[in-house]
């Protein structure tokens, strides 16, 4: 009977090692996979369109021999498509939190046309034509947002460029016609906000609101000598855009 029970436990302690050698080959432990968390930091390059327009609001003052005359203010709804491209730079902290830099330049047919007839300070009638335009416009601007993984809200505000056109006439009924016209690029400034979204790793889609103020392009024309009449246009604009960035 002894060697029986010392048959067995002997036969139990060398059977040991071969069962848990196969208890490891047949549960192996699995590694946990690390899913990276999507940052914003890096450069980016992209293209954009989009909509603006507002007033133009033209302000002149008439004065005649020297002295005060008259004053008048004239606004004109503007409207047109836009499309550019910029460049920029983000720098994600451990926070979530995101600060950047961006610039962008946009080729623009924004512009605006009023046409009015009426009766002068002489008696007689007048037809006045006053049109501008926004060519080009571009923006340099710091951004601030906060980061949902790979959804970016933010605002944005900076400083505002861009190349603007006016053009007036007016004829009355004796024949006599008047004329002013000219282009400037004025600076400004702008503020705004949007969304951005990471598609992937590389490419993001975004939508930005913008205000834009370039200020004020002064002109000059004259019924005569004596009679002249001294103005500006301002351009201000609000702007709607999509657009894509290829971040590196």
């Amino acid at each position: 009977m002894k060697r029986f029970l010392l048959a067995t436990v002997a036969l139990a302690a060398l059977s040991a090692p071969a069962m848990a050698a196969d208890l490891a080959t047949k549960y192996p432990v699995k590694a946990v996979a690390v899913v990276p968390v999507f940052s914003w930091t890096g450069f980016y390059i992209g293209g954009n369109f989009g909509y603006g327009g507002d007033k133009f609001t033209f302000d002149e003052v008439n004065t005649y021999y020297g002295d005060y005359y008259s004053a008048e203010s004239r606004s004109v709804n503007s409207s047109g498509f836009f499309v550019g491209g910029q460049i920029g730079y983000n720098y994600q902290f451990a926070n979530n939190v995101v600060i950047g830099v961006e610039t962008d330049l946009q080729w623009s047919n924004i512009e605006g046309n009023y046409s009015a007839n009426y009766a002068t300070y002489y008696g007689y009638a007048e037809t006045f034509n006053a049109g501008a335009s926004v060519d080009y416009f571009g923006t340099i601007r710091a951004r601030l947002g906060y980061a949902f993984d790979r959804f970016l809200p933010y605002i944005t505000g900076g400083a505002a460029y861009g190349k603007t056109k006016l053009d007036l006439n007016s004829t009355d009924s004796y024949g006599n016609f008047y004329t002013a016209s000219g282009s400037s690029t004025n600076w400004g400034w702008t503020v705004g906000a949007g969304v951005e979204y990471a598609i992937t790793n590389n490419w993001t889609f975004k939508t930005e609101y913008l205000y834009v103020d370039l200020g004020s392009t002064d002109y000059t024309y004259a019924y005569d000598v004596n009679d002249v009449v001294a103005g500006s246009v301002d351009t201000k604009f609000h702007t709607i855009k999509a657009g894509v960035n290829y971040k590196f």
